[in-house]
């Protein structure tokens, strides 16, 4: 596969408010009771999952069972977050709350995923940085993933877009060309070899690996309405992690040593990634409320001082010209 990904960012971020509405297919997300939303409307909305998402964040990369004890293991558990989903009346679900969630055999299903947070960011030719919500791992400045060459490199993104077009499903590249019309897919070929034995788990065998559930819904009511509402609290987030840490694949199982282990470890957690959400979302939120100063200075060059500062790993930079490669991509 050639994928164009210079200048774009476009599956680590969510760029729909960057496009002027008139040159947009995309519709208000605000529009319409989520619990009614077409499984279809979902995925157009670059919500992955089964169901309309309850937090209604775009473009959120699921990890599986070992790659979140990894992130645990190397002291990113606060980058971790939960996504859950809304079920129809007919769907298997569970009522938590006033909420109706998708579940398996009762239980509330969801997928672990890297938290987003308001970053300045100039993507598809813009000459001005706008503040939309990004992959914690995206360097504004570059538009370049920090841990591309990681082993904690989920292997969800390194396989991206092949999945999907080895599934004939839409890929963000597809949406941002639409948007934007600037060519980002630009050879599908081999597609099916690069999602291989890494291919994206269907079935029961999704449940416990990538597709977790939650053993005690009456426990996390709370938890899944401030999640919601896109306040979830850090102990919310160690919640979730700690049940997908100690998820047995294949089965509804759960190890309870593994739990208390991965929820003591990711709330005690504050890594550098952590610690420059929070900035990053201090100073989008004195954007807003036009506090005197806040705007004129968030700007990508911040991330020099928020992220590597902290520690966070460099980019490499773009070299002129050239195509990139599925399994280069870069972010």
């Amino acid at each position: 596969m050639e994928v164009q990904c210079r200048n774009c960012a476009g599956c680590c971020l969510d760029w729909r408010p960057l496009i002027d509405e008139s040159e947009s297919n995309e519709t208000d997300e605000s529009e319409g009771d989520d619990e009614t939303k077409s499984t279809a409307s979902a995925a157009d909305d670059g919500q992955r999952g089964p169901f309309p998402s309850l937090d209604g964040v775009a473009n959120l990369v699921p990890l599986a069972r070992d790659e979140v004890r990894a992130f645990v293991d190397a002291g990113l558990g606060d980058v971790l977050t939960p996504r859950l989903w809304a079920a129809g009346e007919a769907d298997p679900h569970v009522d938590v709350g006033e909420r109706r969630v998708a579940a398996v055999h009762g239980r509330p299903a969801f997928f672990i995923g890297l938290r987003k947070s308001p970053k300045p960011v100039a993507p598809f030719g813009r000459t001005e940085a706008a503040v939309v919500p990004a992959c914690v791992f995206l360097d504004p400045t570059t538009l370049q993933c920090r841990i591309h060459e990681d082993e904690l490199y989920p292997a969800e993104c390194g396989a991206y877009p092949a999945h999907n077009v080895a599934l004939d499903q839409p890929t963000e590249c597809e949406r941002v060309e639409a948007a934007t019309g600037e060519r980002r897919l630009l050879s599908t070929d081999g597609a099916a070899a690069i999602s291989g034995e890494d291919g994206p788990l269907f079935g029961p065998q999704a449940v416990g690996g990538k597709v977790f559930c939650h053993p005690d819904p009456s426990a996390i009511e709370g938890a899944v309405d401030r999640i919601a509402r896109g306040e979830p609290t850090a102990a919310d987030r160690a919640e979730f992690v700690a049940v997908a840490a100690a998820s047995s694949p294949g089965t509804l199982a759960h190890s309870e040593p593994h739990y208390e282990q991965a929820r003591e470890k990711t709330l005690e957690t504050t890594s550098w990634a952590g610690s420059a959400i929070d900035e990053w979302e201090r100073l989008a939120a004195a954007e807003r409320d036009g506090e005197s100063d806040a705007g004129s200075n968030l700007s990508p060059a911040l991330a020099e001082q928020l992220e590597v500062d902290r520690g966070a790993p460099e980019t490499p930079g773009w070299e002129d010209g050239g195509e990139t490669t599925a399994d280069e991509t870069e972010p």
